[in-house]
């Protein structure tokens, strides 16, 4: 099933910048089979969904092991049945 999903990963206790945490969530986004569509607050994903949810598994698993004590994710899906939702699709 496709989807399309935001998301935004929030490390918690990291200092007053968390830029390279959110560049590795990033390249982590981009080693999937996604359209990824970063701005300010998260970042925008379109994709199927198990691929989708698996990733962001991955995310966590990885920032954990790469240092990270705390992390908070804020996912938000969309998928339809009358048509194949798109980031595209968004766009006003």
């Amino acid at each position: 099933m496709k989807a399309t999903a935001e998301l935004q990963v929030i490390p918690i206790g990291e200092g007053v910048s968390v830029r390279q945490q959110v560049i590795r969530v990033v390249e982590l986004l981009n080693s999937g089979d996604f359209l990824v569509e970063t701005h300010a607050s998260g970042t925008n994903i379109e994709g199927d969904l198990d691929a989708i949810l698996t990733m962001v598994a991955k995310i966590h698993e990885q920032l954990h092991a790469e240092g990270s004590v705390r992390l908070v994710s804020y996912l938000k899906l969309e998928t339809r049945t009358d048509k194949v939702p798109t980031l595209a699709g968004k766009v006003l």
